[in-house]
């Protein structure tokens, strides 16, 4: 098969971007590989018999032999003989065109069902110490209806609470007890609702159904940032994900719109409802907005898409004004010096997020290159796209994968800028992944096997990312039990102390109890404790009394913490519990198989206990 074009408009636009499914491949014949009939059963066959073994694979996981690779270690052959057959599958039906829709769907389903359902089906508890943080949050707005009073660090949650407001709706309607009974299919469900936007987006750029359900299965299988739990930046990106399907979908160079030649911008519904999304992203994240204006920036420079896009940009940034100056101005204004610095220090935001690795684990330190490694060959697959397939340079893609470079230059975000500027780049960057290694002219079969190990080290390398801290991400039943013994029976005003941010269910009264991190102290602080924990603990507890005392929590996944990112030494909480039990003032209050919590009063405040 040649090259061949289509004219459309005046214009020759190469034929794979404006391509419908073909009745059958000119390289049926020549591939040889398998008849039409087989590839058919084939495919049919082999998904039913990929979700089979990945569930009996999950029969017998022992969580407790998780190390520095996470569920990479305890996961069976059985579940990776799925996966590989999954990925071969899917290979294969994107080889005919004539695979059904379906089918195309029922695979990436499968693929986000494999990744993001095994968790669910595997913990005993909630995964994500930040998921537990914003169950809390939900809580706590419920019982004071609305802002919660005495937040603390958590305030910005109530100047951003469009996510908390929403769950906080859902819990009360539905009448159930917490949002802790569904925050745990977050991620399955998340991933699920992006399909439609993302689809939707690449629809509007190709009628190739191969080049379609390929970007959609190259974004699942390299996304590996897990953004995706129960937080405000999932629900956020899911509407940022929608506002650019809206707007994609009705530009000039869209495969979608239905133009009028009359009207260059877009209808007043459409307008109407892509300003509500764009509401709903700037009340429920700080930095969202900032991608959904830089995203709408870039694709205002093509003159021929300014109709469209400018007015869109306008109210983008009218509503984030109009949010961080009312609403969310006491902390804009807090860290506004903070911003201010970081936008003169454009190097440091961009290696913020790239730790020197230096004292983590070892398996952590391969974890850290191989997300680096396929976060780079995404981009570099994305660049070779650009050129090898110059009609994707009309198709608005290049210029979404760029738009979040601003924003990182500008801003560190705690040392996350860099993967959340991958994040944000990633639906674009996979549509031109997928044109670069689905577009077969000829023989498809042989391009699908050829394409089949690299779709394996994508998802290989998101396993890596995704799985790889899963010692620290998940929580058993006792670690569960001992926040909740903190939570139930301390009184109010008293101090609670961890190593890390590592436990379930601690930040349930957090309006009601001042909390310490050690681990996110400054380096004084940090060295002091990890020299000698004890001593560099006093400071944090000398002003503890019988009436106000203070509440040290230590647990397994704390420790999996310090050992696996080493900001504190790994055997710091066997050190700090072994000189607590010594130490007169402090308390054991409650032990089980993975935490104790201790109790302190300093001994010469003259209280007597």
């Amino acid at each position: 098969m040649g090259k061949r074009s289509t004219l459309t408009g005046g214009r020759t636009v190469p034929h794979s971007s404006v391509d419908t499914h073909l009745p059958g491949d000119s390289g049926t014949a020549r591939d040889g590989l398998l008849s039409t009939t087989t590839r058919q059963w084939v495919v049919r066959a082999a998904l039913p018999a990929v979700l089979v073994l990945w569930l009996l694979s999950l029969r017998e996981v022992n969580l407790r032999g998780m190390d520095d690779l996470g569920l990479l270690q305890v996961l069976p052959v059985l579940f990776w003989v799925a996966l590989g057959l999954l990925v071969a599958g899917f290979c294969l039906a994107l080889s005919d065109r004539r695979t059904p829709g379906g089918w195309f769907a029922a695979y990436v389903l499968g693929l986000i069902a494999i990744l993001h359902v095994t968790p669910g089906l595997l913990y005993p508890t909630l995964r994500y110490g930040w998921a537990w943080k914003h169950v809390a949050v939900v809580d706590a707005m419920i019982r004071n209806d609305g802002n919660v009073p005495g937040a603390q660090q958590l305030d910005v949650y109530d100047q951003w609470p469009g996510f908390f407001h929403l769950n906080a709706f859902v819990v009360q309607v539905t009448g159930l007890e917490s949002s802790l009974g569904y925050a745990v299919w977050t991620p399955p469900v998340v991933n699920a609702l992006l399909l439609a936007p993302l689809l939707l987006i690449y629809r509007s750029v190709t009628r190739d159904r191969r080049l379609i359900w390929g970007a959609a299965w190259v974004y699942y299988s390299c996304s590996w940032v897990g953004q995706d739990y129960f937080a405000p930046q999932a629900f956020a990106f899911l509407f940022f994900t929608t506002m650019l399907a809206l707007v994609v979908g009705h530009l000039p160079t869209s495969k979608l719109a239905v133009r009028d030649p009359s009207h260059t911008g877009l209808p007043i519904g459409r307008f109407a409802l892509v300003v509500l999304v764009q509401a709903v992203i700037v009340c429920s994240h700080p930095l969202t907005p900032l991608m959904m204006i830089s995203a709408l920036v870039a694709l205002s420079i093509p003159r021929r898409n300014r109709g469209v896009v400018l007015p869109l940009l306008g109210s983008a940034v009218l509503l984030t004004l109009i949010w961080d100056a009312t609403v969310a101005r006491p902390y804009v204004f807090a860290h506004l010096g903070e911003f201010l610095a970081a936008v003169v220090e454009p190097e440091a935001n961009v290696v913020s997020g790239l730790a020197a690795l230096g004292t983590a684990a070892p398996g952590q330190v391969l974890v850290s290159w191989i997300d680096r490694g396929l976060s780079a060959a995404v981009f570099l697959m994305a660049a070779a796209a650009v050129v090898a397939r110059p009609w994707t340079r009309r198709t608005g893609m290049p210029l979404l994968v760029l738009a979040p470079l601003p924003v990182l230059a500008a801003n560190a975000y705690g040392g996350e800028m860099i993967f959340r500027a991958y994040l944000f780049a990633l639906p674009a960057a996979a549509f031109l992944v997928s044109a670069l290694l689905f577009q077969w002219d000829r023989r498809p079969r042989l391009g699908a096997l050829a394409v089949s190990p690299l779709a394996l080290a994508m998802i290989g390398g998101l396993l890596f990312g995704y799985y790889g801290k899963e010692a620290a991400n998940y929580f058993t039943k006792d670690e569960v039990a001992a926040a909740q013994f903190i939570t139930a029976t301390t009184p109010p005003g008293s101090l609670i102390i961890t190593l890390t941010s590592d436990v379930p269910g601690l930040d349930m009264n957090y309006d009601l109890h001042p909390r310490i991190q050690l681990n996110e102290q400054d380096t004084d602080d940090r060295r002091r404790v990890a020299e000698n924990p004890l001593e560099g603990l006093k400071p944090f507890v000398e002003g503890a009394t019988v009436r106000d005392p203070a509440y040290i929590l230590l647990s397994r996944a704390q420790a999996a913490e310090c050992y696996l990112n080493g900001t504190l030494p790994a055997d710091t909480t066997r050190r700090l519990e072994s000189q607590m039990s010594k130490t007169w003032g402090f308390v054991p209050v409650y032990r089980n198989q993975d935490a104790v919590v201790y109790r302190y009063q300093n001994p010469d405040s003259g209280e007597s206990p």
